[in-house]
């Protein structure tokens, strides 16, 4: 199935050659040239992914990226963040306000296609329930259920429990967690995983799963159905 692309910059001739250069590698390519117009193509086409300028007129690209994670229906949209933007402290902010990439303007084609091609293949977790005893995870809702408590989770921590929930048993070392959940970016330190580990078992541990989530000593974590 084709995926499709939403496009969000200022400048059409930016727009006409991100479209260009998608399209020729198969992508459904959509466009919108401020922050009002993304949120409703958003709503209506349901992109698979958003590639987004920074400075717009109206609500700047950090800010849609912030809204978009802080609404259950879009926390998970991937987003690189396409910008002429290139300081590192620009980068750690389009990051921290919830940019799973960042490159900058001028970019190579291929690199951008590679890039998309990976997110793609990141955000692309099974999609049905998971559930380990009581506890559910639904990827479409976007809840985390224990018999009927609903846990409030960060989009992060729920995507590191979304992720060892697909793969039970197995052990991943901080730096495979950071390329699979956070994305491989340079600008997060291995010890983000720690924070975000002990946060979610702060999460779980009301409901007694926090046990599920075991430090391997020496390599990492994994979740475990035995815990």
């Amino acid at each position: 199935m084709q995926a499709k692309l939403l496009v969000v910059d200022d400048e059409a001739a930016i727009r006409e050659m991100v479209r260009f250069t998608l399209s020729r590698s198969g992508f459904e390519v959509i466009e919108a040239e401020d922050a009002s117009q993304a949120k409703e193509m958003i709503r209506s086409e349901r992109p698979d992914l958003l590639l987004l300028d920074i400075m717009m007129p109206g609500q700047s690209g950090f800010d849609l990226a912030r809204e978009l994670r802080n609404r259950d229906e879009t926390s998970e949209l991937p987003i690189i963040m396409l910008t002429a933007r290139g300081t590192d402290q620009d980068k750690i902010r389009g990051l921290d306000v919830g940019a799973d990439d960042y490159m900058t303007k001028p970019f190579s084609p291929g690199e951008l296609v590679a890039r998309i091609k990976a997110l793609l293949r990141r955000s692309s977790l099974d999609r049905s329930e998971l559930r380990i005893g009581s506890l559910r995870l639904n990827p479409e809702t976007h809840e985390v259920i224990v018999d009927d408590v609903r846990l409030e989770l960060s989009p992060v921590e729920f995507r590191l429990l979304h992720f060892l929930m697909a793969r039970p048993e197995r052990v991943f070392s901080r730096t495979q967690l950071l390329d699979r959940v956070w994305g491989g970016d340079n600008y997060v330190e291995d010890r983000t995983v720690d924070v975000h580990i002990r946060r979610l078992r702060a999460a779980l541990e009301p409901v007694e799963y926090a046990g599920i989530i075991q430090t391997v000593r020496g390599v990492g974590y994994r979740l475990s159905a035995k815990g």
